[in-house]
């Protein structure tokens, strides 16, 4: 079977599968649209990486090379990105480095859907591409629980991030922003406020807010003349 392969044209930022396996609208917004709105959970996050995104930072603990802010990239999922941690284990003795873990570090504590899961996953899957090895697991650290939590690359999850790449992919080449779905889990995002959710249920109220935003333009282009 042919593998498919992006171009350098196409490469898409390895960070939004995390966003899209959330919410395909607030991916869209952030990556097809380029809006973007800061919250205390987004700031958090900032605030975590920090401490570890450090691309000139690269030490050695025993058998272990640790480098951190390590690049990424894949040309068969068409991703590019950064790992905040990679390690790199070898046998006692031994001269080459023949184990790879990658490790994430996130906000809060673990999720109830299997986004982070997914994130870190494509960030293997890049490093594999790049480095030919075979990586098992990974870990994600949050910062609330204070512990890695094991993450295993199983089949299911390498499927969902390659149908979750050609679906990426294929709404960026068109253009699309899906229409707003209201959830409980808008209520703790970023972009409620651009993605105006509550709208997408309601077309007469869509049309309604639309044809105000209107007459606010006219009323403000009167004023002025």
């Amino acid at each position: 079977m042919m593998i498919k392969t992006y171009s350098e044209d196409d490469l898409l930022s390895l960070s939004g599968i995390q966003h899209f396996a959330f919410c395909e609208r607030q991916w869209a917004l952030i990556h097809v649209e380029n809006q973007w709105a800061e919250n205390v959970r987004t700031v958090e996050g900032q605030q975590l990486h920090e401490r570890v995104d450090d691309p000139y930072f690269t030490e050695t603990r025993n058998d272990v090379k640790v480098v951190r802010s390590a690049p990424l990239i894949s040309w068969q999922l068409g991703f590019y990105g950064i790992a905040d941690v990679v390690e790199y284990s070898r046998l006692p003795e031994s001269q080459k480095y023949t184990e790879i873990t990658i490790v994430e570090y996130k906000r809060g504590k673990p999720k109830s859907d299997a986004r982070d899961e997914v994130q870190l996953c494509a960030q293997a899957m890049c490093l594999e591409e790049m480095t030919g090895t075979q990586i098992e697991f990974g870990f994600l650290f949050y910062g609330e629980t204070k512990r890695r939590q094991m993450v295993n690359f199983n089949e299911e999850l390498r499927k969902q991030v390659m149908e979750l790449s050609e679906k990426m992919h294929e709404l960026f080449e068109k253009g699309i922003t899906p229409l707003p779905i209201k959830a409980r889990k808008c209520n703790n995002c970023s972009l409620k406020d651009l993605c105006l959710p509550a709208l997408g249920k309601n077309p007469k109220k869509a049309t309604k807010y639309i044809s105000s935003l209107i007459s606010e333009m006219e009323e403000v282009s009167t004023g002025d003349s």
